[in-house]
């Protein structure tokens, strides 16, 4: 006679990655009373770019616990975001308390170094066995488990574990989407950014001064500048591939931001004083999807699906939010002894939608006709607060949002062929614009409805 035996596992789930993602969804799994081990293969506190966030990351605290924590770190307190052209003469407010229904419209510019640590910490208070200077190698998985193999950099051993399920949160690393040829590039965002840390940057006057300046230069590129401590601001760049080649002109990643410095005349201005304090960094081609986000006994989290363009901020909040739902997916699979890719369905289709929703914003944001509309000193109100919410992080609002939204898309579409508002943005080819396909055309894929939804006009 045999006797079945419940397979047997070192925890109920393992995390690979100990960034906002993979800490979120520890945390997440510990706080619900499940044995979880968190590899990280870095030692914290470790440097990462991506400092601002969005309102909605407030709703992340809140379920993970941090949110006093958060508060106690000081980080400077963003409100929203300050809009600039290249010359100074055009732009406006972003006032996210201006969204709809956002739990609470400030949130922070953090420095990623204490950030990250802080959500690492939460991890261990909640009881998940975390592991840093640890890389998981390979995985495997079976009809019963997820196989890991583990080494440890310290003293170069390696081990096994044996776990029900594994969240992939390795960021850009992909390991899973590496393994399964999941990744699909954005060729429209094909950009490089070009960035570093600066003192004597002068602060927003008025009661905000920490919200983040966002610059548009007359062609494709555009700047940041986010208070990320009450003495360094992050400064950088960011260009469409071709642009950059032309503007870079075989000289060093230095040379070339100090040159688009040089000639954005608000920027330079603003960083006339200023004094830079860390190595010029570049990050290249940084925009990508996944073609599923879950699998037998798999899930993906953060930037280990998909990340875009910085420009709206998306990266940390977006991730925060994956990792909890990625922990609330496994949970919910282990109650009903499911963890096929059919039964993570939901989760990918959720993760895909709300990539699909910021993606169409980013994408338009790379044309002179989006830029001309955005950048407009007064914009139609009540289309542009449906658009706030969009950014503040509301990605899924409701359906009079979403309509708003749309007639949003359908000016910048006017705007291609009748100025409703004066151009403001370079149409010549050296302004470095991504061609654009109507197949790839968010505008053109998103034609307006004829009337707002019943009970909503």
């Amino acid at each position: 006679m045999t006797t079945w035996t419940e397979p047997r596992y070192d925890f109920d789930f393992a995390v690979a990655g100990g960034g906002p993602a993979g800490s979120s969804a520890a945390i997440s799994l510990g706080q619900q009373g499940h044995s979880v081990v968190l590899f990280e293969r870095e030692t914290f506190p470790r440097f990462h770019i991506g400092e601002s966030l969005l309102s909605t990351a407030n709703d992340a605290f809140a379920a993970l616990g941090v949110t006093k924590k958060i508060e106690a770190a000081c980080f400077p307190k963003k409100w929203g975001a300050r809009l600039y052209t290249h010359d100074g003469q055009s732009g406006r407010y972003v006032d996210f308390a201006n969204a709809w229904k956002v739990t609470r419209p400030q949130t922070y510019q953090v420095c990623r170094e204490e950030f990250d640590r802080i959500l690492l910490e939460r991890a261990r208070d909640v009881g998940v066995d975390v592991r840093e200077a640890c890389n998981v190698i390979t995985c495997e998985f079976t009809s019963d488990a997820a196989i890991l193999d583990v080494a440890s950099r310290g003293d170069s051993a390696t081990g096994r574990v044996r776990v029900r399920a594994l969240v992939d949160a390795t960021g850009r690393g992909g390991m899973i989407a590496r393994k399964f040829n999941l990744r699909s590039e954005e060729p429209r965002l094909a950009n490089i950014a070009i960035y570093s840390h600066y003192t004597n940057v002068p602060r927003l006057e008025g009661p905000r001064p920490d919200d983040i300046r966002l610059i548009a230069r007359d062609d494709a590129g555009w700047f940041w500048l986010i208070p990320i401590s009450k003495e360094l601001t992050s400064v950088g760049v960011v260009l469409p591939k071709d642009l950059y080649r032309r503007l870079a002109n075989g000289g060093s990643s230095e040379e070339t931001l100090n040159r688009t410095i040089s000639d954005t005349p608000i920027v330079e201005e603003l960083m006339r004083n200023a004094r830079r304090e860390w190595p010029v960094r570049v990050e290249k081609d940084f925009s990508y999807s996944a073609s599923a986000y879950a699998g037998d006994r798999w899930i993906l989290a953060g930037d280990a699906g998909s990340f875009l363009d910085p420009v709206f901020s998306t990266g940390v909040s977006i991730a925060m939010e994956s990792g909890i739902e990625a922990a609330d997916e496994l949970h919910r699979a282990l109650a009903r002894n499911d963890f096929s890719a059919s039964s993570f369905a939901a989760f990918s289709g959720r993760q895909r939608k709300r990539f699909e929703t910021f993606r169409r914003f980013v994408v338009g944001f790379y044309t002179p006709q989006f830029r001309d509309v955005f950048f407009s000193p007064e914009p139609p109100k009540l289309i542009f607060r449906s658009v706030v919410t969009m950014l503040a992080g509301r990605w899924n609002a409701g359906l009079w949002t979403r309509f708003l939204n749309q007639l949003f898309f359908a000016m910048i579409s006017i705007q291609k062929r009748f100025n409703i508002t004066p151009p403001v943005f370079r149409r010549d080819r050296d302004a470095g614009y991504p061609i654009q396909t109507r197949s790839e055309d968010p505008i053109a894929n998103g034609a307006p409805p004829l009337a707002p939804p019943v009970g909503q006009r």
